[in-house]
């Protein structure tokens, strides 16, 4: 490339070679995902994916947070809630559909929990300056951090998704990798101390952006040897350069505000052009309760960003995309066929993102770099070369206004109500 580096394209491209390129995901992971903390029990579950078939509404992926597990301990499941975990992934395999449940980096102090008891035996956790293993808390209380910095640590917690050490989980299970900031909740900015020690005497001030990083590597070493030749799915909450290669990444605990919808636009942006082009925000809002034109429009915006997914807060009322009455159900359900009567192009923008480095969602200026009224969009995109997207973020719109680019080299363009 030449000394502006190609264009936006060849800078992307450039950028790709040298941290890596998005990882090709398995065509399920482009579709709908629907999730929410929590989805209480079996018949909970099994009654959602059923309401997705009577209100013919395409969907792909199933999630469990927390809740599902013994005590908030990771790669348990409850049986009083879940008691036969194999046989509910295996119905939802059956029609086309798989599952993800979370599963974080601080494990429970419990010696009676082997994950726990075997790493710390081992030595595998992020130790203090004196030597012993940190505690701090989290979800389940007291807990300690894997160190995901050490080879070793990586190769036993890859083990851990054989399905001989992950019991209840089957080959259409995959996973949600949470809190890996590393989050600690009585921790200095909610994080750990700057002065922790991981695996070659290195302190966590030098490598805390890394932490996430490593533990994603590590997960998708484990879906590897789960499924030997098949593609990972894992969402990180945590990334950095090159994060690309192992999750996607969604934009974290967002509010059911009309700001918030807005601002999803120019965050995915951001993570697009920096090389993360698995990246979503979750619809309607993770915290508070979004009215029903709220959620209609996130639907309708996000049917065109890379990941998909519906989340909500435990303590938000039920929001499946059926709940909501007339004319909204139909509005959402169009936004989900609209989503998959893309599918083919989306694919074939993740493989372009796999091979050449070039982002899913673009800004306008991208495709238009002569264009320089195109420089200040933000509040819409391009999703690959052939798609303009303007979501509609204000309550009761009737009409927007879109810029449309002009194609000619440096010509301008025009607006369009």
């Amino acid at each position: 490339a030449g000394p502006a580096g190609g264009g936006p394209a060849g800078v992307q491209a450039q950028y790709a070679r040298l941290v890596g390129t998005q990882f090709l995901p398995p065509l399920f992971a482009l579709g709908y995902h629907q999730c929410r903390w929590n989805y209480k029990d079996e018949a909970d579950v099994r009654e959602v994916d059923g309401k997705f078939d009577e209100h013919d509404m395409p969907y792909d992926v199933l999630w469990l947070d927390i809740e599902h597990t013994v005590g908030k301990r990771y790669m348990t499941w409850d049986r009083h809630l879940f008691p036969d975990p194999e046989g509910l992934q295996r119905d939802l395999a059956s029609r086309g559909r798989k599952m993800v449940t979370i599963i974080d980096p601080h494990l429970k102090a419990d010696a009676d929990y082997p994950v726990y008891n075997d790493a710390k035996h081992k030595g595998y956790f992020v130790q203090t300056p004196q030597g012993s293993n940190f505690e701090g808390h989290c979800w389940p209380g007291t807990s300690s951090w894997l160190d995901y910095l050490s080879p070793a640590v990586r190769d036993y917690w890859a083990a851990r998704f054989l399905t001989t050490n992950y019991v209840g989980s089957t080959e259409h299970l995959y996973t949600w990798n949470d809190m890996n900031e590393p989050s600690v909740f009585n921790g200095p900015e909610v994080t750990m101390q700057k002065d922790l020690v991981h695996h070659g005497g290195v302190e966590h001030r030098d490598v805390h952006n890394l932490y996430g990083f490593y533990m994603t590597m590590a997960t998708a070493a484990g879906h590897a040897l789960l499924r030997p030749n098949r593609r990972p799915f894992i969402l990180s909450r945590a990334f950095f350069a090159g994060s690309q290669r192992y999750a996607a990444v969604w934009t974290g605990d967002n509010m059911a505000k009309w700001e918030h919808l807005a601002a999803a636009t120019p965050m995915l942006l951001q993570l697009s052009v920096a090389g993360i082009h698995f990246c979503g925000a979750d619809v309607g809002g993770f915290f508070f309760n979004p009215d029903t034109e709220l959620l209609v429009r996130w639907y309708q915006a996000a049917a065109y960003t890379p990941f998909f997914r519906g989340h909500a807060h435990i303590d938000t009322k039920r929001r499946e995309p059926w709940l909501f009455g007339e004319p909204h159900t139909s509005r959402i359900r169009s936004a989900l066929r609209a989503r998959y009567a893309i599918l083919p192009y989306l694919y074939t923008l993740f493989r372009d993102a796999h091979t050449k480095g070039q982002p899913i969602l673009r800004p306008l200026w991208m495709e238009f770099p002569d264009d320089e009224a195109t420089f200040g969009i933000d509040s819409a995109f391009m999703l690959g070369p052939a798609l303009l997207v303007a979501p509609v973020t204000a309550a009761g719109a009737a009409t927007a206004s879109v810029y449309l680019p002009s194609a000619a080299p440096g010509g301008g363009g025009a607006p369009d109500a």
